[in-house]
Formats: structure tokens, C-alpha cells, sequence
């Protein structure tokens, strides 16, 4: 049986930077990281527009306490102004740390780091390298990773979590190169696994991107947070998904209809383009539904609208924002500088996820936590996004929380001894669940149940949500559910077996898409990413609380608990 004092799975931003504190704070403590990809290949080393921090580099009139409002606001006021507040003041400083560790941000004339506007921000304050930040910070933490002896283990799938008596002992695990399986325990365990975005069909999100720390954490009867705020990115490149980064309409780019109008005006007159995403992707929704969408002909009535920046020019484009110019030449033959851009919604964040303190340990209910279990980045709920994520407060979190909570299970540990675990009955457990899905005759192909269940999710909680329609989303989940025992892997062997993982990774997105779902049909108002036709206005006296959803093959329980208020009182939310 392996052992460290620090378990982290997941080599993203979050996880990275968490393993980074722990060795900083305590060099003798045995740090290993775990992920089903290089570090390097992880999900953050596609952000692209930047982190949000009131450095005053371009606006001195920006604030903490501005840039914590504009949060909470943006959140529709679900997000806990506590953890709020933490974000938003220990912003400056982890950019700054950032800086000194190596990161090449964007630079002004005399040398301090540039800033740009960002969607529902109300200052200048996102601080970007060009538009491959992530890429940035991301190979910068790595780098830090063998500075400071983190135990790599790449290319490792997490297939459990070993939960006892409330407390987490360990994970199970297994090398995709040939199929070894491995109990790993330790004093603590932190998931940092990032989102779920392969629960839809359109995506911005990697092919990594399946939720399975989601659902492991639910799997052992713990509770996912806020589960139903999906958001929706205003431009995915159509017809790929792939994002073209909200710092373009930072930039100056604008959004037109098939009248060549820029629409955003009848929607958020004060923010244009640069209103919350949320806003803005129901707007394009709405301009598509009206007819007023193209199609690749040019004519009216199509599927998307058009990103124009062509009033940008060739020099700022290039040297602002090169990579979406690069995309979109490269995946659709459109060159940015003379032609605009299709775009329309494509699924992004999970706004919700596993629910943490301010110090990144995991709760088991609304008043109590699990021993030796950490979460933070994309996978945890904390809540700083509460119903909408505002754009460049991602990367932040992931920072300033994978900083944080590196720093409490430094502390933690330090009292703890290593748990007793017993190796055999897990491994015969995992043995058993892989020899299963091998030998079962089957079917279904992967691809065929996976594709479905993604087009099911989209049509049934995307952008736009009625009751009735849920709820035969719900029929039809459950029913592709049941084909799971009925799929057919062809590959049979131990080296490197994709099918397994997928097949894997598909019980993961099942088991978040069903807790999506579950969570979207009991919150009967429209709130943030949640807009539910039935129910569109904001019910502050029923719903301004957070869902605690319960995961069982029974069905799921839904709790609900308190949202932190003790900064700014929750009023309408207009731009």
C-alpha cells in the first residue's frame, strides 16, 4: 500500500497550487499529486482570458470591496460574502506571488501588469497573459511542483474514495498504461478534479472534463452543492464549442444578428457585451429563437450569431488576442481580421460542486464537516460564484483557494496519524467493478449511450428549463442509466484501455447529470445560470439558499442551507 501525508487529485491550477503551500509551509511534509492526465494537459491550461485582482494598475478608483460586490451581484446573490470577501482581498497579492514565481502576464508601457475590462465587472482589474493565461500560470505551478519534490503520480484514474465512519482514509486507484491497481492512504486527501462539462454535447471543456471527483464524493454519500447553476458560455465557436475567450468582447468586439445589429443593447443597455455571461447567453438564445440567427450562407433564421472584430484591427487583434484569432482560422477557415466569428452557447463552468468552509474542508451537511477531506478549484463549492460565475473569478478562485486550503491541510496534518486501511478488500472491490464492465457481453457502445445522455441533458437543462421538460429529461437519464450494466467493451486488456476509462467516466457523468437535474427541478424560480420558464422571476422568501443534494440509485434528496449575507443586501440585479 502506498502512503503519503497529502493526497491531491487532480493537477490542474487548484490542485497544483495547493501542493505548492503545502511544501512551502512544511518541506517535511510527503506531498503526492494524482491525475488521469500530465499536470500539464489539465483542463486550466486552456483559460484564456485572465484573473481578476483590484491591483489599480489601470483604474485607480477600484476596490476590494467593489470587486467582491460586482461578485455577489453577478452571483445573483447566492454566492457567501464571506468567502466572497477572501477572494476579492487576497486577490492582489496571489497575482502578485503568481508574478514572482515566474508567471509572463501581459505588461503597460512602464511595466506593471495590464488589466482589462471583463464581463460584470465594473473596473478594469482582469490581469491576463495575452489570451492563454492559464497556459501561463499552469506551466509555471508545475514547474514549482518538482521545486519542491511533489511526487507526481500521471496518468493514474482515481476510482474511489475511501471514506470510513465520516472520515477519509485514502483513494483507490489504477495506472492506465497497464492496468495496476493501488491503494493510496493518507492523513488528508484534497479533490481538486475539476468540472463535468462532458455532461453536455456542445462543450468548452476538455475530454478530461468528466466530473469524476463529483462523482466519487456523492457515490459515498456525501452532498454536491448548487448543483443545477450550469453556465452556459455566451461564445462557443460553432459548430465546435471550442471557447472564444470573453476577453475578445473585453477588447472591443462586438455581438450582431442576422440584422447586423449589436442586440446586446435591448438586453443589458449599460454592459453591452460585457454583461454577465448568464445575461448574454440567454440573449443570443433568445435572438436565435426569434429567427434573428444565421446560417452559414449568411441568410437569416440559423443557429448562431456573429462575434465581429473586425472594427478591432489586424494589430490589435494579434497581438491581444492571438489565440482566438488562431481558432477560429484553424477549426472553421475564419480569419477574424476580415470576417466575423459564428458563435452561440456553449456549456463552460459548474458554478456548484462539493461543498467546503472557507478553508477548503469538505461538509457532510450544512453544520458538519468530514475529517481528512479537502476540496477546492472548479470541483468544490465555496460558494464565491453563487448562481453565475463572472468572468477571470475562476483562475482567481482556483488560486487564492487551492493557496488557502494547501495552507490549512498543512496545519492539519500536522496532528494526524496515518489511518488503518484495509488494501485487500478494496482492491478486490476494484478488481471486481473493472472485471465486470470487461467480461459483461453487452450491447451498447459507449459512444451510443454517452452520445445520448449528452443530447438529453443539453435539450432538457441547457440555457432555457420548464418542469415538464425536466422531468422527461429525468425519465430518459434514468432509463440510459439502466444500459450502463449493458455496454460492451471491446477491449479486453490491461495496456492503456481507453474504452475502460470511458467507460468509467460515463458513470461519472451520469451520476452528476442525474444530480443536475434533480437539483434544477426542485429550485421553482429563475435565479443566476438557472432560468426555468415556469418560474421566472427570483424568489428570495423560498430559494435564496443553497441545494445540498443527496446521490443514491434510489433517487436523490434534496437539503437546502443558508447562504452567508453580511455585506450587501440581495436587491434586483440590473446592467
Amino acid at each position: 500500500m502506498l502512503e503519503h501525508d497529502v493526497i491531491i487529485v487532480g493537477g490542474g491550477l487548484a490542485g497544483c497550487r495547493a501542493a505548492v503551500e503545502i511544501a512551502r509551509t512544511d518541506p517535511s511534509l510527503n506531498v503526492a499529486l494524482v491525475a488521469k492526465t500530465h499536470p500539464i494537459r489539465s483542463h486550466s491550461v486552456a483559460a484564456q482570458g485572465g484573473m481578476a485582482a483590484a491591483l489599480k494598475n489601470v483604474d485607480s478608483g477600484d476596490s476590494w470591496e467593489a470587486h467582491a460586490f460586482d461578485t455577489v451581484k453577478g452571483s445573483d446573490y447566492l454566492a457567501d460574502q464571506d468567502a466572497v470577501a477572501i477572494l476579492a482581498q487576497e486577490a492582489p497579492d496571489v497575482v502578485i506571488d503568481l508574478e514572482h514565481m515566474g508567471v509572463l502576464f501581459s505588461r503597460l508601457p512602464d511595466g506593471r501588469i495590464a488589466q482589462r475590462a471583463f464581463g460584470g465587472h465594473s473596473h478594469n482589474r482582469t490581469c491576463y497573459a495575452a489570451d492563454k493565461t492559464g497556459h501561463a500560470i499552469l506551466h509555471e505551478l508545475v514547474n514549482n511542483l518538482r521545486r519542491y519534490g511533489v511526487q507526481v503520480y500521471q496518468e493514474w484514474y482515481v476510482m474511489r474514495l475511501i471514506l470510513e465512519s465520516g472520515e477519509v482514509k485514502g483513494v483507490v486507484m489504477f495506472n492506465l498504461l497497464d492496468g495496476h491497481l493501488e491503494v493510496l492512504r493518507a492523513k488528508a486527501v484534497m479533490f481538486a478534479t475539476g468540472g463535468y462539462g462532458r455532461v453536455y454535447n456542445t462543450t468548452s471543456n476538455d475530454y478530461a472534463s468528466t466530473g469524476d471527483g463529483l462523482a466519487m464524493t456523492a457515490l459515498a454519500g456525501l452532498p454536491l452543492e448548487d448543483m443545477e447553476f450550469v453556465q452556459f458560455h455566451p461564445t462557443g465557436l460553432y459548430p465546435v464549442g471550442v471557447l472564444i475567450s470573453e476577453a475578445v468582447r473585453g477588447e472591443g468586439a462586438y455581438l450582431i444578428n442576422s440584422d447586423g445589429d449589436r442586440f446586446m443593447k435591448n438586453y443589458a443597455p449599460s454592459r453591452m457585451e460585457l454583461a454577465p455571461r448568464d445575461i448574454t447567453s440567454r440573449a443570443i438564445a433568445y435572438e436565435i429563437r426569434a429567427g434573428r440567427g444565421i446560417h452559414p450562407d449568411g441568410s437569416a433564421g440559423g443557429p448562431f450569431v456573429y462575434l465581429d472584430l473586425r472594427h478591432m484591427g489586424k494589430d490589435k487583434i494579434m497581438s491581444r488576442v492571438p489565440f482566438c484569432w488562431e481558432e477560429a482560422h484553424r477549426l472553421v477557415g475564419v480569419d477574424a481580421v476580415t470576417q466575423p466569428i459564428p458563435i452561440r452557447p456553449t456549456n463552460h463552468y459548474c458554478m456548484g460542486g462539493i461543498p467546503v468552509n472557507i478553508n477548503g474542508q469538505v461538509r457532510s451537511s450544512g453544520d458538519h464537516l468530514v475529517e481528512g477531506f479537502f476540496a477546492a478549484g472548479e470541483t468544490a463549492c465555496v460558494s464565491v460564484h453563487g448562481a453565475n460565475r463572472l468572468g477571470s473569478n475562476s483562475l482567481l478562485e482556483c488560486v487564492v483557494y487551492g493557496k488557502r486550503t494547501g495552507a490549512a491541510i498543512a496545519e492539519y496534518v500536522q496532528k494526524r496519524r496515518l489511518p488503518t486501511v484495509d488494501e485487500q478488500s478494496y482492491i478486490q472491490q476494484a478488481q471486481k467493478e473493472i472485471q465486470t464492465l470487461i467480461e459483461q457481453p453487452g450491447k451498447y457502445r459507449i459512444n451510443q449511450v454517452r452520445q445520448a445522455f449528452q443530447d438529453c441533458m443539453t435539450e432538457h437543462c441547457g440555457v432555457f428549463r420548464t418542469a415538464e421538460l425536466m422531468a422527461a429529461g429525468w425519465d430518459k437519464v434514468t432509463e440510459l442509466q439502466e444500459q450502463y450494466s449493458d455496454i460492451l467493451l471491446d477491449d479486453k486488456g490491461n495496456c492503456w484501455n481507453t474504452e475502460l476509462v470511458e467507460a468509467l467516466e460515463l458513470k461519472s457523468l451520469m451520476v452528476v447529470g442525474k444530480t443536475i437535474l434533480a437539483s434544477a427541478m426542485n429550485r421553482q424560480e429563475s435565479r443566476g445560470a438557472h432560468f426555468c420558464e415556469d418560474y421566472p422571476q427570483r424568489d428570495d422568501v423560498n430559494f435564496l439558499q443553497h441545494t445540498m443534494a443527496y446521490y443514491s440509485p434510489a433517487g436523490i434528496d434534496i437539503k437546502y442551507r443558508p447562504v452567508v449575507i453580511n455585506m450587501f443586501e440581495p436587491k434586483e440585479r440590473k446592467y
